[in-house]
């Protein structure tokens, strides 16, 4: 007996269906899972986080070393040497 060409079409894209319905099914009810754990613990405490150094808009710690990097970093990106970026200005978007 020979198995026709449409009916092995059918049958592969059956249980591609097939399989693939089965993967939504098994992913909802993980998330059920998941959901339930994470409802039954119970949250951390909370850790008071320490001071951290305001920081003015706009201004810029460490200039020369802030230029450098992004000097490197377009050197990189265009393939040439860093001693060929001159960087006139830098200012923020």
């Amino acid at each position: 007996m020979e198995i026709s060409n449409t009916l092995a079409v059918g049958l592969g894209l059956g249980t591609v269906f097939v399989g693939l319905i089965c993967l939504v099914f098994i992913c909802y009810i993980m998330s059920s899972v998941v959901k339930f754990f994470a409802k039954s613990e119970r949250p951390a405490p909370a850790v008071p986080q320490a001071a951290t150094p305001q920081v003015v808009p706009g201004a810029i710690a460490n200039k020369g070393e802030f230029a450098a990097a992004v000097a490197v970093a377009i050197a990189e990106d265009l393939g040439t040497d860093v001693t060929g970026i001159r960087i006139k200005s830098i200012k923020r978007l």
